[in-house]
C-alpha cells in the first residue's frame, strides 16, 4: 500500500513535468511580485528574476531527469533485464 502511495510522487510523463514546472512558475512568480513590492527598485527586480530564474533551472533539471530516466529503460529493455526496478 505504501509503494502504491509512493508512486503518487513520481513523474512518470512529459506533461506531469511540465505541469509541475506550471506550478513552480506560478509559485516563483507570485514570491517575485511580493518581493517588488518589498524592494522597489532595482533589488526587488533581481530577486523577481532570481526566483524566476530558480523555475527555469529546475524544469532543465525535471525534463533532463526523464529523458535520462526513459533511456536507461530502453537499455534495460535492449539488455533484457526488464526484471529490475528502474529506481
Amino acid at each position: 500500500m505504501l509503494r502504491k502511495i509512493g508512486r503518487l510522487f513520481v513523474i512518470k510523463n512529459r506533461l506531469e513535468a511540465f505541469v509541475i514546472i506550471y506550478a513552480l512558475a506560478l509559485g516563483a512568480t507570485a514570491r517575485g511580485s511580493a518581493y517588488l513590492e518589498q524592494y522597489p527598485g532595482g533589488w526587488g527586480w533581481a530577486l523577481f528574476l532570481a526566483t524566476t530564474g530558480a523555475v527555469f533551472l529546475g524544469g532543465a533539471a525535471i525534463l533532463d531527469s526523464l529523458k535520462t530516466k526513459q533511456e536507461l529503460a530502453e537499455l534495460k529493455a535492449q539488455v533484457g533485464e526488464t526484471d529490475l526496478p528502474l529506481s
